[in-house]
């Protein structure tokens, strides 16, 4: 981090005016979901997968159904923070804008004989006890080999992990 608590000549409010951060950016930890939006997050994310049609309407009916006491706001927020949205068919989705540009497949005729040519990517989350997690993974596509992460210098800090 840029700002030094242990610094000697400079203090922690002159180290906060040099970079033009407010001292309480420093301190600030955001707080996290509650238990009870952890559960309604699980119930949820249980029931998107029976019915991924269910929108909030449908689903704030559901918890209430359950014996949860929710309202749409809070089951619309919980629902785009898991990044859920009802699957359905969206009206005229399949019609082409005449303006767009047509881009080219550029892996048909390719023929990948080697490592390092070709490389996917994908993102998803995955529910764990204390709420959820997302999982990024990378794969050559010539040898199906996926990069594991080494941890960085501190335990449990995602921007430090190395690949």
């Amino acid at each position: 981090m840029m700002i030094e608590s242990s610094h000697t000549e400079i203090s922690i409010r002159r180290q906060c005016d040099l970079i033009g951060l407010n001292r309480s950016t420093l301190y600030y930890h955001p707080a996290g979901e509650s238990p009870l939006n952890l559960e309604l997050m699980r119930v949820i994310d249980e029931q998107y997968t029976k019915t991924p049609f269910y929108g909030w309407p449908r689903m704030t009916a559901q918890l209430q159904r359950l014996g949860y006491e929710v309202n749409h706001k809070r089951v619309q927020r919980l629902m785009q923070l898991m990044g859920l949205q009802a699957v359905y068919p969206k009206p005229r989705t399949s019609v082409p804008d005449k303006e767009h540009k047509i881009y080219p497949y550029l892996l048909r005729d390719l023929e990948i004989c080697h490592a390092n040519h070709v490389w996917a990517a994908d993102i998803t989350y995955i529910r764990m006890h204390q709420g959820f997690m997302y999982l990024v993974a990378v794969m050559d596509w010539f040898s199906r080999f996926v990069p594991g992460p080494r941890p960085g210098p501190r335990r449990g800090a995602a921007r430090d992990l190395q690949y």
